[in-house]
């Protein structure tokens, strides 16, 4: 198969940053075949009102006027029942869980789910998605490795508690987290980034570039989410988790921590038609880009067609420039893959 022509794609779970960053990275969404993306709230400060939420998706929309951005906000103590009706009213899609300091800008994340019943009681009556990021931080019997499992336990206690509200579970990584999906209810999904269909620990442990949160795991976790992937499962479906950081915060040699957070906005299709063609899957991508995530978030399909076609190319070094500059996840690495606009 040389030429596939698909609905434009629609990513999940994507981090467009803000300022001189936002600039360089949101140009680039439609580049990698998507028309629609799920816009995470952590920026500094965190997206915790309607309010901001809709100032940040206006700055956004100055920019890239043909996408459509799906907002959120930052699940934290400041937030409150009204601001959930505030949110209906106004459009914003879902509430974002980050568990208190595992990842970028995290550190006024979730540390007890307990107190924030009332607020996932409200989200349920009106129809809004939690978006978790299913870690348990770090301790004396938790690691980077086992912290997604260690988490499920949550998953299926909220679940339980309150059976109508829509979870995604963002970033699966590991076999245990998509046996328990599917374990779940309807209204229980997971999202899956292109990056975790092709690392394992043995990967990011040498490339900072490869570096994120969750982190690979095994290889058996790699290969249950490229099955699950390409199954044409619709409770599994796109969320990339792009995460740009400036080239100097991801170089091991700067002495300070490494920023956790995979890049790949600008060839999110490319990456993934790499793994279903090699998977002999192509005819399932469709409904992982595309269908299964629109039809979980009650949006309608798209109009709008891509054009995948078999090209050799390298990725590139980098994008931007100065302190904008991002490597690509699998920078200077062929492809097979690329993406037009019909």
């Amino acid at each position: 198969m040389t030429q596939i022509i698909l609905p434009a794609a629609a990513d999940f779970h994507v981090h467009l940053r803000q300022e001189a960053m936002m600039q360089t990275v949101v140009p680039l969404i439609r580049q990698g075949g998507v028309n629609t993306v799920y816009v995470m709230p952590n920026l500094n400060p965190a997206i915790t009102t309607v309010d901001a939420a809709l100032q940040y998706k206006a700055q956004l929309l100055q920019i890239e006027p043909n996408v459509t951005y799906l907002m959120t906000l930052y699940l934290s103590e400041s937030l409150s029942i009204e601001e959930i009706r505030k949110a209906k009213e106004n459009g914003i899609v879902g509430i974002k869980s980050y568990p208190r300091g595992v990842t970028t800008n995290s550190e006024f994340g979730v540390s007890s789910y307990e107190q924030y019943y009332p607020i996932l009681a409200e989200m349920e009556r009106h129809n809004l998605i939690l978006n978790l990021h299913g870690e348990l931080a770090q301790s004396s019997s938790t690691t980077i490795f086992n912290a997604e499992e260690s988490f499920l336990p949550i998953l299926h206690d909220l679940h339980f508690r309150f059976p109508g509200l829509g979870i995604v579970f963002e970033h699966c990584s590991t076999k245990a987290a998509v046996e328990a999906i599917l374990k779940c209810g309807e209204r229980v999904v997971g999202t899956i980034t292109p990056h975790h269909l092709y690392l394992t620990l043995d990967d990011w442990i040498e490339d900072p570039h490869s570096y994120c949160k969750p982190v690979a795991k095994l290889s058996r976790d790699r290969e249950s989410l490229i099955s699950i992937a390409t199954s044409g499962n619709k409770k599994f479906f796109l969320g990339s988790d792009s995460a740009p950081h400036y080239k100097g915060f991801k170089d091991v040699k700067n002495g300070g921590m490494v920023a956790a957070g995979v890049f790949t906005q600008p060839l999110v299709l490319t990456y993934l038609a790499e793994i279903f063609e090699r998977e002999g899957k192509l005819d399932m991508l469709e409904g992982f880009i595309s269908t299964f995530g629109r039809d979980f978030y009650g949006l309608p399909s798209t109009q709008e067609k891509i054009i995948l076609t078999r090209e050799e190319g390298v990725i590139p070094d980098s994008y931007g420039e100065g302190e904008c500059e991002v490597v690509p996840f699998r920078s200077g690495k062929k492809i097979h893959w690329k993406v037009t606009w019909m």
